[in-house]
């Protein structure tokens, strides 16, 4: 199966864990799949909280009502893509620029469903580059906090996010212990937040394989 027939496969799957209510979506490929899945059942749920600008315009050009997070409580389910997963359900996630709107509407749901194909699917993080979102007037010395952690970080040029800031794409880290490696970079000044979705990983992975879609959980 081609990569798009893979994502059209756990789109359409994770339609059956979309209760009535307010759900999260996320941002990019992926995740576009699931939106137009949601589409067709715009009647079983109320509205959607959307994790970057691209999102809410996609919801909103498919009917669907979408919400500012600060006007609602917390959501049943967050839905998103990711850029690499373990079966530890650890993340990295920020390809598409959207990390910190992501990793808010995340914090905010009891259950995070992720959507991917089994190319995605990795023992270590960090092939993948690891983006980091950080404050403009930051961007250098981030970069060299980030070298001293033996990452070697390059500027997405040409890209500002939803947020008004610069992303670092950071290359050559193998992330064996991506919880404090997490809060590591977390704690450089300057840095809004970075692609680790360790802390608060996935509870749910809706994985695309030529055999079908395979259903895994952490532990």
């Amino acid at each position: 199966m081609k990569q798009d027939e893979l994502k059209q496969a756990v789109a359409r799957a994770a339609i059956d864990y979309v209760p009535q209510g307010i759900i999260g979506v996320g941002t990019g490929s992926t995740a576009n799949f699931f939106i137009d899945e949601l589409a067709t059942i715009r009647g079983r749920f109320e509205a959607a909280v959307a994790s970057s600008e691209a999102t809410a315009q996609r919801l909103k050009n498919h009917g669907i009502q979408v919400l500012d997070l600060n006007s609602v409580g917390e959501l049943e389910i967050y839905v998103d893509g990711a850029d690499e997963i373990t079966r530890h359900m650890h993340m990295i996630k920020g390809g598409g620029g959207a990390l910190t709107r992501e990793k808010i509407v995340a914090a905010c749901s009891k259950k995070f469903i992720c959507l991917a194909d089994d190319s995605k699917l990795v023992e270590v993080l960090g092939k993948f580059p690891l983006p980091v979102e950080v404050i403009p007037m930051a961007q250098s010395h981030v970069a060299r906090e980030l070298v001293k952690l033996g990452g070697q970080p390059v500027l997405r040029t040409g890209f500002t996010t939803d947020n008004g800031n610069v992303i670092l794409d950071v290359h050559n880290l193998a992330i064996t212990n991506p919880v404090e490696l997490e809060k590591q970079i977390n704690q450089i000044v300057g840095v809004v937040t970075n692609g680790l979705f360790a802390q608060r990983p996935a509870d749910i992975l809706l994985l695309g394989t030529a055999d079908g879609v395979k259903t895994m959980q952490a532990g």
